[in-house]
């Protein structure tokens, strides 16, 4: 009975992985032109920082060069906790800063939850909110696009997640493969088959409308995540805006990356647990591919989980047993279809690299030491499983101070 069991988790990982493959193959495509629109949605720019001084001048200075009239947006600093200067600098430029003092309730989620009530209270109302990290720079034609896409419809829109600092460090450049492949074969394709897209933490616009009725609501240590489940649920898909850049800092060393990266993990198991069964009867119900996608998004964490746990029980088995003592897939497939999926898996991260236009040697030298930062996921979602009721905010310390005009060159050299 135990070995059936074993087949049937590795058929159903099996059968995802194909699933997700072939998804990412209508990434391949993009359409060069949208329509565009006169400027006619206001914004009300949102950024989230705690003790952000080193960082904060330059997103500060990078607003206020935004291809899009001055008197159509406004920019609003949560400075949540704050402990040091940050509020201080977003005044000398002009912009808003908004403290808030809550040590019980620490955390994005809870802090944009807080400003967005009290923007709600403000004599002056936006048609749209957008949502900034403090370490981010957008690109001059962000907001002219986020516009675009409102006035064609949109409601919810994630742009386009870059890194700001690929070069830094090994691990730097993990994130950045990692970002360009999600952008271009996760996000790009389901665009192009119409389905939803996930929203990523930063880079976001969201009718200002459509937050009232439907709340924020998202306090998990993945607000975007829950979010995004909360929409597909509430019928309104995310869409992915390509040409809306968001610069990202990305931590430098693997410490860092671990201890982000268990946060998100625990998170992510909060919302499989409590979104992914009502989410996949309602997609069953309904017939409907985005909300069966979003559902089988959320576990994705369970299935890197089981991945771990059946590799390493493969592994123990073969070192101390003489194995394999137990039935795997392979046996009942041909030796050639294990190496061709391994293959396929690593030149799908080139091709993303190639169709993204990266140029930057460094960058594609970094792939050698790319599969070390994708296995170490393993362990990080497994202790994350047994931390997972954790639900205190890791802050991940930005130092690294870049300027849109030093980002341009970073895929070229």
């Amino acid at each position: 009975m135990v070995e059936k069991w074993l087949v049937a988790l590795q058929v159903i990982l099996a059968a995802i992985g194909v699933y997700q493959f072939t998804l990412s193959l209508f990434g391949i495509y993009r359409k060069k032109k949208h329509k565009e629109y006169e400027p006619k949605k206001t914004f009300a720019v949102l950024v989230a920082a705690h003790n952000e001084e080193a960082v904060i001048d330059a997103l500060m200075e990078n607003l206020k060069t935004v291809d899009y009239p001055k008197d159509m947006y406004d920019v609003f600093v949560i400075c949540d906790n704050c402990t040091d200067n940050t509020a201080d600098i977003v005044r000398e430029h002009g912009w808003t800063a908004c403290e808030r003092h809550n040590p019980h309730q620490r955390g994005k989620g809870f802090a944009i939850e807080w400003m967005l009530k009290k923007l709600w209270e403000m004599p002056r109302q936006f048609d749209a909110v957008v949502m900034l990290d403090a370490d981010n720079l957008v690109s001059p034609d962000f907001l002219r696009e986020m516009n675009n896409d409102l006035c064609s419809g949109a409601r919810v829109i994630q742009g386009y997640i870059d890194t700001k600092n690929p070069h830094d460090s090994w691990i730097t450049a993990a994130y950045g493969v990692t970002y360009w492949y999600c952008n271009r074969l996760w996000q790009l394709s389901r665009t192009n088959l119409k389905m939803a897209n996930f929203l990523g933490g930063t880079g976001m616009c969201f009718e200002n409308q459509l937050l009232k009725d439907m709340g924020w609501g998202a306090t998990s240590l993945v607000e975007d995540l829950e979010f995004t489940v909360r929409c597909v649920k509430n019928g309104v898909n995310p869409v992915f805006n390509y040409k809306a850049r968001v610069y990202d800092e990305k931590p430098l060393t693997f410490k860092a990356s671990a201890r982000q990266r268990l946060r998100w993990m625990q998170g992510h198991f909060t919302v499989a647990r409590r979104y992914f069964f009502p989410l996949l009867w309602q997609s069953l119900k309904e017939r409907n591919l985005a909300k069966f996608d979003t559902a089988l998004y959320t576990i994705t964490v369970y299935t890197v989980l089981v991945t771990f746990l059946l590799t390493g029980y493969m592994w123990v088995d073969a070192a101390l047993f003489n194995g394999p003592n137990f039935p795997t897939l392979y046996e009942y497939l041909p030796t050639w279809l294990a190496v061709v999926s391994v293959v396929a898996t690593c030149a799908a991260f080139i091709l993303a690299l190639i169709l993204e236009g990266v140029k930057s040697w460094r960058v594609y030298a970094s792939l050698i030491t790319f599969p070390i930062f994708l296995l170490s996921w393993w362990p990080i979602t497994f202790y994350a499983f047994f931390t997972q009721n954790n639900k205190v905010w890791s802050h991940t310390e930005h130092t690294r101070v870049v300027r849109l005009d030093e980002v341009h060159g970073k895929q070229v050299s």
